[in-house]
């Protein structure tokens, strides 16, 4: 370890200043120190009641009582707590009955007469068929003129039925096979090399660079939907932003190591959302810019400063994200430590708490969005402003480098967007809606860990897009997938793509081929 050789002043006032400058450095060392500790050994979750730390506030000395949120008293609704125990088998899962029946000499009493069956005991036991792999003969008969197979003609005419449309030409995956092998690494996050070990247990070979080849295929013919799903967030009223690093090996010009980025657009009527997953080299502006342009409505975003564009775009109202906010403090709280005082933390963590509370109510009351904008103005606006005396207050209070101060301030600079959604009901206080989008990506991307090329990224992209979106409107991936290639090759009109994005079908409407299918 280096040391400072340099001597020390004589003059005394000089040492103390020399003193409190190395005690603040300290501080500010050790709490950057107790905030790594919490990331990696402390509990990831956010939630917390009045004190997650567990560390008691001071008796006498509460912080800025003058602006400290009143205590309200929280009801909860009477409600019955379930049974403890396992649950139930679902009812819609075929069933076996075994009957445990006792010998016909056991049913005939002592007394002679023959014994009445009065009831019986009943047990469900849950069993698996391991997958089965089966094998589709297509079979075209040919024909042909017998008579005019001697003429001295041009020959004989020779007719046979056209082949099957398939989602993959000449292939020899079916759109259920297919499905099965999307699904396993877009949403079970299993990469193609384990998949190829499954297969192999049950005797098939199919090479991951086949599964590959495939996955890129689908995606291709999947394009014209994506263009329609991209159409359908562009048309508002909110559109929510995100991203995340992927890395990508065989980029043109680039280190194999250098981070490429996955981005994700979240958009189009509330209750029938679409998502568009989209893979870029860089994490600037632009993208989000190109994506964007001409829409009027409202874009959500966290407090990057690649969307500060946003905040001077015609049209649009740039909204911000209450939860990065709130990370902030709970932050400040890790790095403070438990038995240190955190009450200022504590109070800016009671004021989002009340923030949350007022949409706890509205969803409570199924409120729609006009309803919401109301409530908000009526409880959420007295809110804000009391936090907002609060923060100008404390940013002439703390140390700016410090956890609190750092927290303080991105708060007071982010504030023209967080307090952006009390006019628009149809926007959440945060982006949690993007960040749920990306995490099946960020989960995936533990797995396989990288994509080989530009194309099998985009190719990700483009297959993530139609399985988040399903799931966001209900529908299980799976049996979407299946639907979608069954129908796809047969789609030749706007209409017939519109007829398969996941925005227009239901559960009900999946109605998957039963035994052997021409797809």
């Amino acid at each position: 370890m280096l040391k400072d050789t340099s001597p020390l002043p004589d003059d005394p006032q000089e040492l103390q200043r020399l003193l409190r400058r190395a005690e603040k450095e300290n501080d500010l060392l050790r709490e950057q120190v107790r905030l790594l500790y919490a990331k990696l050994f402390g509990k990831k979750s956010e939630k917390g009641g009045p004190d997650p730390t567990g560390a008691q506030l001071p008796l006498f000395d509460m912080p800025e009582p003058e602006v400290e949120p009143e205590k309200e008293e929280v009801e909860v609704p009477a409600h019955t707590r379930e049974k403890a125990g396992r649950k139930k088998l679902p009812e819609a899962l075929p069933r076996i009955e075994v009957v445990h029946d006792i010998p016909a000499e056991e049913k005939v009493c002592a007394c002679g007469g023959t014994m009445s069956r009065i009831g019986e005991d009943v047990s469900e036991k849950l069993d698996i068929i391991p997958a089965v792999i089966q094998v589709i003969r297509h079979i075209r008969p040919k024909y042909t003129c017998r008579h005019c197979e001697g003429l001295e003609t041009e020959g004989a005419v020779v007719k046979i039925a056209p082949v099957p449309k398939q989602i993959i030409e000449k292939g020899i995956a079916t759109a259920g096979l297919l499905a099965h092998i999307l699904t396993g690494k877009f949403v079970d996050s299993l990469p193609f090399y384990r998949q190829e070990k499954q297969f192999a247990r049950l005797g098939v070979d199919i090479p991951r660079a086949t599964m590959c080849n495939w996955a890129m295929k689908a995606a291709a013919a999947c394009q014209p939907l994506l263009a329609k799903m991209k159409e359908q967030i562009r048309s508002g009223p909110l559109i929510n932003i995100d991203e995340t690093t992927v890395q990508v090996l065989a980029e043109p010009g680039r280190s194999p190591t250098t981070d490429s980025y996955m981005w994700i657009f979240r958009g189009g009527p509330p209750d029938k959302p679409a998502l568009i997953y989209q893979y870029e080299t860089g994490r600037g502006g632009k993208v989000a810019s190109s994506f964007l342009q001409d829409y009027k409505g409202v874009v959500q975003t966290d407090g990057y400063v690649g969307y500060d564009f946003l905040d001077k775009q015609t049209g649009v109202a740039h909204a911000g994200c209450w939860a990065h906010a709130r990370r902030k403090f709970i932050d400040a709280q890790k790095g403070s430590g438990k038995g240190s005082r955190t009450g200022s933390v504590d109070v800016a963590l009671s004021y989002i708490r009340k923030i949350y509370e007022v949409e706890h109510e509205g969803k409570r009351e199924n409120y729609t969005s006009q309803q919401m904008g109301i409530l908000r103005q009526e409880k959420t606006k007295p809110i804000l402003d009391d936090f907002l005396k609060w923060l100008s207050k404390k940013s002439l209070q703390v140390v700016p480098q410090s956890l609190l101060g750092k927290a303080v301030s991105y708060t007071l600079n982010q504030w023209g967007r967080l307090e952006a959604y009390l006019k628009h009901g149809e926007v959440t206080p945060d982006n949690n809606a993007a960040e749920n989008a990306i995490r099946p990506f960020v989960v995936g991307r533990k797995n396989w860990l990288f994509a080989g090329s530009p194309k099998g990224a985009e190719a990700s992209a483009g297959l993530y897009s139609l399985i988040e979106s399903a799931k966001a409107n209900g529908l299980e991936p799976y049996k979407y997938l299946r639907y979608l290639f069954e129908h796809l090759p047969f789609a030749d009109s706007d209409d017939d793509y519109a007829q398969l994005l996941p925005s227009n079908l239901s559960p009900a409407g999946l109605n998957l081929s039963q035994g052997v299918t021409g797809v």
